[in-house]
């Protein structure tokens, strides 16, 4: 599978636009993806989303960086090198919903529209991450009677430091397949990261 991670302009991706795009393939974690683009035009952008990500409004504007057009196809051409092309993240339907509509904007006008080639099946780590607590009898942590298992708090849950800050979205992808790894598999993914141990109940 392909653990992805996206960086936007907002939370919105019929209003905001991707700024960075980080794979991991799952089977063969050495192979690995990352850029970043110009945000889409006429997308909005979200002080606050910069403030997560790092970007500033110059940067997310460069002429210089790839299109986002350029960037999906770039996206699309390494991940059909990978064995399988399941999507995989910590709230997926985020990171796929941003990839979607950007596919959508890169086809617009092109006679050689490229096909969604994920299928629509995901493989959500926070879902993963929710079950593991029900399995070893831990209650999930809940706000407002609702599941808060973000991100940094399943990384704590395995044994592994919060996502480094401001996020990356390379960054954001490894770390959600070395989560992935510890919750499926019971042992570490990368080296960098085997300073973190695993907690006995998993």
């Amino acid at each position: 599978m392909i653990v992805v991670d996206v960086e936007t302009t907002g939370l919105d991706p019929h209003r905001n636009s991707i700024v960075s795009i980080g794979a991991v393939e799952f089977e063969n974690p050495a192979n690995q993806f990352y850029q970043e683009c110009k945000v889409r035009s006429c997308s909005e952008i979200s002080d606050g989303a910069l403030k997560i990500n790092g970007f500033t409004r110059k940067e997310v504007a460069d002429i210089r960086k790839p299109t986002l057009i350029e960037t999906m196809h770039n996206f699309l051409d390494w991940s059909g090198e990978c064995r399988e092309q399941t999507l995989a993240g910590h709230n997926i339907s985020f990171d796929r919903g941003f990839l979607e509509e950007s596919l959508k904007h890169a086809n617009a006008g092109n006679d050689k529209a490229r096909i969604w080639p994920f299928g629509y099946r995901t493989i959500d780590a926070h879902t993963i991450c929710y079950a593991s607590h029900l399995m070893h009898g831990i209650m999930p942590p809940l706000k407002d009677g609702k599941s808060n298992i973000n991100l940094d708090v399943a990384l704590a849950y395995v044994g592994m430091p919060s996502e480094p800050k401001p996020h990356n979205a390379l960054t954001g992808a490894k770390v959600t397949a070395e989560l992935l790894s510890r919750l499926v598999w019971g042992k570490v993914l990368f080296p960098e990261y085997s300073q973190y141990a695993i907690p006995g109940f998993i």
